[in-house]
């Protein structure tokens, strides 16, 4: 059995993805559901929201952020960006990371105090249910990597998925078979990262 630094050493961008995936969308579902309840967030707040995508709803998803990329990326540019977000879309599936606005509103008046600090938390807690589901799935063996094409499709991601008003697109964990493994991780030197005092 991996350790839990093992599964987090395993957890890489995998960018050559595709279909050929031996788990069930239930299996998966249920290891995305799991692996968000899990995740520790500020006062409990549990302010992380999910859509998954699979099959034509996976598809639509990037063709819309294929299509609103190519009403700004210059004509000249755009086949590198049409090539990166196709490779998306020979995925499985994606995530769609929220954050539920109104329990944030909700805490900044019942703790007048922390105010200023729950907007932060709340970045702190989809940055812990990201990492978390992304380790969930490489453990499942998937392979996945986190991409952000937020703000500029959420209006009509939200008018598509029928998203809630107050769920705010943080980032999107594009998944599927591991096509090809990640290339070498280089690491900064631990003494310029790094103190430790006795």
């Amino acid at each position: 059995m991996m350790s839990f630094l093992d599964q987090i050493k395993q957890r890489r961008s995998i960018y050559a993805i595709g279909k050929n995936v031996k788990l069930d969308n239930v299996k998966i579902e249920e290891t995305i559901k799991e692996a968000i309840k899990l995740s520790p967030s500020a006062f409990n707040s549990q302010t992380s929201r999910a859509v998954t995508l699979f099959g034509d709803s996976h598809v639509k998803f990037w063709t819309i952020v294929l299509e609103t990329l190519r009403k700004i990326v210059p004509a000249e540019a755009f086949e590198g960006t049409s090539n990166k977000i196709n490779s998306f879309i020979a995925g499985y599936g994606t995530v769609l990371f929220y954050e539920d606005q109104d329990v944030v509103k909700s805490l900044q008046e019942q703790f007048a105090l922390y105010a200023d600090n729950f907007p932060v938390w709340s970045e702190h807690s989809t940055g812990i249910a990201q990492f978390a589901t992304w380790t969930a799935l490489s453990e499942a063996g998937l392979g996945a990597s986190l991409q952000h094409y937020n703000p500029i499709v959420d209006e009509e991601v939200a008018k598509t998925f029928n998203v809630p008003s107050n769920w705010k697109l943080r980032a999107q964990l594009v998944f599927g078979s591991v096509e090809a493994p990640a290339g070498e991780k280089p690491f900064m030197d631990d003494a310029e990262r790094f103190k430790t005092f006795n």
